[in-house]
C-alpha cells in the first residue's frame, strides 16, 4: 500500500513538474521569443481605419459614396450606451473586469478543445478580438492564439476601455460591405445610431459572430434567434428591465438593404470629383483614405437644375405623344407575387418616375401595384396627354379614357401623390443638360448631365459635343465690333449662295423663318438671330480672323469649321463650354477655368487640396487688387491668380447689352414669364434639322447653359426650338437660383457713349426725328450724322454699310 502511495506521490510531483516545466518553457517563450516580436499597440492610436471617398455639397449635403468598404468611425461617446452594453451582454460581459485576457472564458474553451478535439466558442475578449482584428489572421492555431493573447494584454496595458470599445465598434464587420457599427446601422436601416431602437441595436450587436449566418435579410429567422439571446445577455446582466426586454423582443425584424443616404441627387457632379481624386490620390488612397470632398455646387442649386431639367424633357415627350408600355406581364405571371416584385425590381425609378404593373383599368382610372406591395389609383385626367407616337411629328387620336393608354399587365411610369394615388408619366427618351457656374471664378453651382445618373452615367453638360446653332452668334459678332462693326452697322438680311468647296458645292442658306428682312442693324441681326447677316459679317471679316477672336473663349480651333457655316454655329460644344464663353461677357472680358472642387478634407478634417480659383476682376488689370463689399486693400501674395482678359471690357459690355435686348423682345422673352428681373442676358440657339435646342443666359452673378436633344442626334420634331425645348429648363432653374440674389446691371465701362441713331441707316439723328432710337458706341466709333438733321457736327468714325 505504501509502495503504491509512493508511486502515486513521485507520479504526481512528476507531472506536476513536467507542467511546470512546460509552463515555463512557455513562458520564456512567449516572453523572450513572441513578445519581442510583436506591434507594438501604441501604433493603434495613430491607426487609421478605411473610408470611403464621400462627395458633398458645399453645405455638406452627401452627394455620393464610393469605396468598398462602408464606414462612418465614431468618438466613443457617440455610441448609444444600450448598444455599448448590447455588445458587451452578446461578446464579453467581464470586459471591464478583466485585463484583456478572461481566464474564465480560456478555460471554458480549453475544456472544449480537451473534449471536442477541435477550436470551439469562447475565451476571446473584445480585446483579443482587436488584436486579431488590427494584427493577425483569423487563421485557428495555438500559435495564433497566443499572439492574440499577448497582444491582448499589451493593449490593456496602452489602451483605456473605452479606447478598446471605440476601435472594435469601429473595425468589425457586419456584413453587406459595413465595417463598424454606425455604417450597420445604415446598411441595415437606414438610419443613424441615435435613431436605432433596442431590439435594432439588439440584432445589429448579433452580427459580428457570423454576419452571414445572422444577417437580417438574408435569415431572418436566424438572426431573431440571435437577437433573442443578444437580448436575453442583457436582461440577464441586468442591463436592460424586462418591460423593455419583452418589448424588443416581440418587435418585428424591420431590416432591409440600404443605399447610402444620398442628400442631393448630384451624381454626374460627384463622378466628376471622383474622376479628379483619383488623378490626385490614385484609386487605393481616393477610395479608402476618408477624404471627404466639398464640391462647390449648391444643394438648392442642383435640385433645381434636376428638377428643371427632368420636366422640360418630360413636357418635350408628352407633346409627342406616349410610345407605349416599359413591358408587359402576363395574365400567369400577374397571379405569382414573386414574378411581379422580380418585374419592378428590373424597373428601377428614374428620375423621380416609379415603375408599376396594370392590375385593373376602369374607364375613369387604373389600379397599379408598384413596390412594396401599394396599389395606386391612376386618374385618366393625367393620361389625356397620352396619344399614341407615331414619330417626331405624327400622333395618333386623342384618348377617351384609360382603356385607351393602358391595358392589363402593362409595365408603366407613375409620379407618386401621397400614400394611395398617383400620375400617369413616361421615362422621355430626349435627354438634355444645365450648367450653372460663376462668372467670377468659374465655380460651378449646379451641374445635370442627364434625366437620370441611374439611366446612364454619359456626362453631357461636360462630354456631349453638340452643334452650338445660333447659341454661338453672340462670339461671331464680337468678333465683329473687334474688326470696325458697331451695334447700328447696317447689313443686307437677303438670300445669298455661294460656292465653298468647303462645304463641297453651292450653299444657299436662309432665316428659320423662310423670311428675308433687307437692310438690317446688327443689333437687331442677333436679338432676331438673322442667318444671313451673321453669314455676311464673318465674310467680310474673314473666317481665319473670326476663329482667332473665338478661340479667346475657350473655344478648342479644332472643333471650329474654317468655313462661313460657323456664322450659324456648325461647330460643336459642350454646355458647359458653351456656359464658360459666355462668362466672358458677363464677367467684362475674362476667361475662368469651371472648377467643381472646393476643398478636399482627411478623416480628421484638415484641408489637403483646396484649387486656387483664378477671379475675373476689372479693377485688377492695373495695380492692386481690390476685393470686398468695403474695397479693402489685400496684400497680393494673399489673393487668388487673376483670370487673363480675352476681350476688351466694351465690347463684353456691348453684346450683352445686345443679348439683353433678346430677353426683352427677341426669342429669349419667354423667360420674363417666370424670372422676371431686368438684368439677364442670352441666346437661343436651333440647329439644321432642329437636332439641338439650346440656351445659354446670365446675369452678373450666374451663367447658366441648358441643352435638349437626342443621343442619337434625330430631330426633335417641328417647332421644337430652342426657345420651346431649352429656355423653358434655364428659366425655370433661374427662378430658383436667383431668387434671393439681388437684382443688379453691370455697370457701363468708361470710353462708351450713348446717341440717337436713325433705325433704318444706323446714323446719328436729331430728339425731333419721332423713330429715333438709342445706341451705344465707342467714343471713336460714333457713327456720321444724317445729312440734312438741321444740326452742326458730324459723329466721329466712318459708317460701314454692305449689301
Amino acid at each position: 500500500m505504501n509502495r503504491l502511495l509512493r508511486v502515486l506521490l513521485v507520479s504526481a510531483v512528476g507531472v506536476v513538474s513536467v507542467g511546470f516545466a512546460i509552463a515555463v518553457v512557455m513562458i520564456a517563450y512567449a516572453a523572450f521569443v513572441l513578445w519581442p516580436q510583436l506591434p507594438s499597440a501604441d501604433s493603434l492610436r495613430e491607426i487609421r481605419l478605411q473610408e470611403p471617398l464621400r462627395v458633398v455639397s458645399a453645405e455638406g449635403d452627401l452627394l455620393a459614396e464610393y469605396g468598398e468598404q462602408r464606414r462612418q468611425p465614431k468618438d466613443f461617446d457617440e455610441f448609444p450606451t444600450d448598444l455599448v452594453l448590447a455588445f458587451i451582454a452578446a461578446e464579453d460581459d467581464r470586459f471591464f473586469q478583466h485585463p484583456g485576457v478572461d481566464y474564465q472564458g480560456m478555460a471554458r474553451a480549453i475544456a472544449y478543445v480537451l473534449r471536442e478535439r477541435e477550436f470551439g466558442p469562447g475565451g476571446s475578449t473584445i480585446t483579443m478580438q482587436v488584436a486579431r482584428n488590427f494584427f493577425l489572421s483569423r487563421e485557428q492555431t495555438i500559435l495564433r492564439k497566443a499572439n492574440e493573447m499577448l497582444l491582448a494584454l499589451q493593449i490593456e496595458r496602452t489602451l483605456t476601455k473605452e479606447e478598446i470599445l471605440e476601435l472594435y465598434l469601429n473595425k468589425i464587420y457586419m456584413g453587406n460591405r459595413a465595417y463598424g457599427v454606425a455604417a450597420a446601422a445604415e446598411v441595415y436601416y437606414g438610419k443613424s445610431l441615435d435613431e436605432l431602437d433596442l431590439a435594432q441595436m439588439a440584432m445589429i450587436a448579433g452580427l459580428p459572430k457570423a454576419p452571414s449566418a445572422f444577417n437580417p435579410i438574408r435569415n431572418p429567422q436566424r438572426a431573431l434567434q440571435r437577437r433573442a439571446y443578444v437580448l436575453a445577455r442583457m436582461y440577464q446582466e441586468g442591463f436592460i428591465s424586462h418591460e423593455r426586454y419583452e418589448q424588443a423582443n416581440a418587435a418585428p425584424v424591420t431590416a432591409r438593404l440600404h443605399a447610402p443616404r444620398i442628400n442631393v441627387d448630384g451624381r454626374y457632379v460627384a463622378e466628376m470629383a471622383r474622376q479628379q481624386m483619383v488623378d490626385l490620390y490614385g484609386e487605393e488612397e481616393a477610395y479608402t483614405g476618408g477624404f471627404k470632398v466639398y464640391t462647390t455646387v449648391h444643394s438648392e442649386y442642383q435640385q433645381a437644375a434636376n428638377r428643371s431639367l427632368r420636366r422640360a424633357l418630360e413636357d418635350y415627350d408628352r407633346r409627342h405623344g406616349y410610345r407605349g408600355p416599359e413591358g408587359r406581364v402576363s395574365e400567369e405571371q400577374l397571379n405569382d407575387p414573386q414574378i411581379l416584385e422580380q418585374q419592378l425590381r428590373a424597373h428601377p425609378p428614374f428620375g423621380g418616375l416609379i415603375a408599376g404593373i396594370v392590375l385593373e383599368v376602369e374607364e375613369d382610372a387604373a389600379w397599379v401595384l408598384v413596390r412594396d406591395d401599394d396599389v395606386l389609383r391612376v386618374p385618366f385626367s393625367s393620361m389625356e396627354w397620352a396619344r399614341e407616337y407615331i414619330d417626331a411629328n405624327r400622333r395618333g387620336a386623342a384618348p377617351e379614357s384609360a382603356k385607351d393608354v393602358v391595358s392589363r399587365g402593362d409595365i408603366i411610369r407613375v409620379a407618386r401623390r401621397g400614400d394611395d394615388s398617383g400620375l400617369f408619366r413616361a421615362v422621355p427618351e430626349a435627354e438634355g443638360a444645365l450648367v450653372s457656374l460663376s462668372p467670377v471664378d468659374g465655380r460651378i453651382f449646379a451641374l445635370s448631365g442627364g434625366y437620370d445618373f441611374r439611366r446612364s452615367s454619359y456626362n453631357r453638360a461636360v462630354q456631349a459635343n453638340r452643334q452650338t446653332g445660333s447659341a454661338f452668334k453672340p462670339f461671331i459678332y464680337s468678333a465683329a465690333l473687334e474688326h470696325g462693326y458697331t451695334a447700328a452697322s447696317i447689313v443686307n438680311d437677303a438670300p445669298v449662295v455661294f460656292q465653298d468647296d468647303a462645304l463641297e458645292g453651292y450653299w444657299r442658306p436662309g432665316n428659320y423663318t423662310g423670311r428675308f428682312y433687307g437692310p438690317t442693324r446688327l443689333r437687331e441681326a442677333l436679338v432676331f438671330s438673322r442667318n444671313l447677316v451673321s453669314i455676311r459679317v464673318l465674310r467680310d471679316i474673314g473666317v481665319g480672323r473670326a476663329i482667332e477672336h473665338v478661340t479667346r473663349f475657350g473655344f478648342d480651333r479644332g472643333g471650329l469649321p474654317a468655313d462661313l457655316s460657323l456664322a450659324l454655329g456648325s461647330n460643336s460644344a459642350t454646355p458647359l463650354q458653351m456656359a464658360r464663353g459666355f462668362a466672358v461677357f458677363a464677367n467684362g472680358g475674362f476667361l475662368v477655368e469651371p472648377n467643381v472642387i472646393e476643398r478636399v478634407e482627411d478623416p480628421s478634417g484638415d484641408v489637403v487640396f483646396a484649387p486656387n480659383f483664378p477671379q475675373a476682376c476689372k479693377l485688377c488689370d492695373d495695380g492692386p487688387r481690390l476685393l470686398g463689399h468695403g474695397m479693402e486693400e489685400f496684400d497680393v501674395l494673399d489673393l487668388p491668380p487673376l483670370a487673363p482678359r480675352k476681350i476688351a471690357e466694351d465690347n463684353a459690355w456691348i453684346i450683352g447689352d445686345i443679348l439683353a435686348d433678346v430677353m426683352t423682345r427677341g426669342t429669349g422673352r419667354g423667360a420674363l414669364r417666370l424670372v422676371n428681373r431686368g438684368d439677364m442676358a442670352g441666346k437661343t440657339g436651333t440647329t439644321n434639322d432642329l437636332r439641338d435646342a439650346w440656351f445659354v443666359g446670365y446675369t452678373p452673378d450666374m451663367v447658366t447653359a441648358a441643352w435638349a436633344g437626342f443621343d442619337d442626334q434625330r430631330t426633335l420634331g417641328a417647332r421644337e426650338t430652342g426657345a420651346a425645348v431649352a429656355l423653358p429648363m434655364w428659366s425655370r432653374y433661374m427662378a430658383t437660383a436667383l431668387e434671393r440674389v439681388e437684382e443688379r446691371s453691370i455697370a457701363r465701362p468708361e470710353g462708351l457713349v450713348t446717341v440717337r441713331i436713325n433705325p433704318e441707316s444706323g446714323k446719328v439723328t436729331g430728339s425731333d426725328n419721332p423713330d429715333a432710337v438709342f445706341e451705344t458706341f465707342r467714343e471713336d466709333s460714333v457713327p456720321v450724322r444724317e445729312e440734312g438733321d438741321g444740326r452742326d457736327g458730324r459723329g466721329r468714325g466712318a459708317e460701314r454699310e454692305i449689301f
